[in-house]
């Protein structure tokens, strides 16, 4: 059966459309998710969209980390589904505690709204395992409060252990330390990044097509778990 990837709406999602657009040109069945709902109904994988999830009140992702569903995901997060949060999805994951460190205001104090080149570093996440390592992509970036910081002993720790998944490329758009644009936890299960893949799937309306890596990478690697598990 065709995997099913779920894709939470919270008030103020902006990309969730995106987002399930993209996941079904890669060959998914996709299936909405509502913030105040704590069933994620069977799907294989959660994509945590882009937007301003309950209007970034207190900080962003602060408020949506506690939101019904959200429990349901860490939890399922927690016993290896994959989940994948952009922008202000990886905002919560943050908040959520499912990746270290947090995601501030730019460095430059202005929203950046770009095509953005990207260096895949990490392709052992069950979102980047159809890219090869030291590919380099070109996905929009779009954000007010897009730059990554951790302390010292958590970015040494990234560096040190192959968590960070992906880096900006000419030029850093939102001043993240160490360009991180995309970082994972150690299973690879989960991935939070801030440019936006979704936007990058059809020639006719994206810089480019290599968005759709990451929803295709998603496929397989639920494909290749189902094989081995399946008797």
């Amino acid at each position: 059966m065709t995997a099913a990837i779920g894709v939470v709406t919270f008030p103020g999602s902006l990309d969730d459309g995106d987002a399930c657009r993209a996941a079904y040109l890669a060959g998914a069945r996709v299936l909405r998710l509502w913030h105040a709902d704590p069933d994620l109904h069977g799907v294989d994988a959660v994509i945590l969209p882009g937007g301003f999830s309950y209007g970034d009140y207190l900080r962003c992702g602060a408020i949506a980390r506690f939101a019904p569903v959200m429990e349901s995901i860490i939890d399922a997060a927690k016993g290896g589904m994959p989940v994948l949060g952009i922008c202000n999805g990886f905002q919560i994951l943050c908040e959520a505690h499912l990746l270290p460190g947090a995601l501030t205001r730019n460095s430059h104090l202005h929203f950046r709204n770009r095509d953005q080149v990207l260096r895949v570093e990490s392709t052992g996440t069950a979102w980047t395992g159809g890219f090869s390592p030291g590919q380099e992509i070109v996905i929009p970036v779009k954000n007010g409060e897009g730059r990554y910081v951790a302390d010292a002993a958590t970015l040494d720790k990234l560096d040190a252990e192959g968590l960070v998944v992906a880096r900006y490329v000419d030029g850093n758009p939102n001043g993240s330390q160490r360009s991180i644009a995309a970082i994972r936890n150690p299973d690879g299960n989960v991935v939070g990044i801030m440019p936006h893949p979704e936007h990058a799937v059809e020639a006719l309306t994206g810089p480019s097509t290599d968005g759709l890596g990451f929803f295709s990478s998603v496929l397989r690697h639920l494909a290749a778990y189902e094989r081995v598990t399946t008797p």
